[in-house]
């Protein structure tokens, strides 16, 4: 993920939107018993943070499942190991940076 999203993400100041969504009672409950033993203010908080763990594994997965895809796409195409690993190294260095 960029810095600048990142950071975007982090800010506890973002936009938010109301979403409505119809979940088992007992499932509502149990989160609201949680949700302060972990350290979270309500239970609507807790779910935001499940979502977002969530979406972040599902996101780094499809992420790399597309870097994959395209590695093997210049392979077949003819595109030599050592030139696929110097691009992969650059854009290694240029994501840290």
């Amino acid at each position: 993920m960029k810095v600048e999203k990142l950071r975007q993400r982090l800010d506890r100041n973002r936009p938010m939107t109301s979403v409505t969504i119809h979940m088992p009672e007992d499932v509502v409950e149990d989160l609201k018993r949680v949700a302060p033993l972990l350290g979270f203010s309500g239970y609507q908080p807790l779910i935001r943070a499940y979502v977002g763990q969530c979406l972040r594994v599902d996101l780094e997965r499809l992420e790399s499942e597309t870097v994959t895809a395209l590695v093997a796409s210049l392979k077949r195409k003819g595109v030599s190991d050592a030139l696929i690993d110097e691009a992969l190294g650059e854009i290694v260095r240029t994501a840290t940076i």
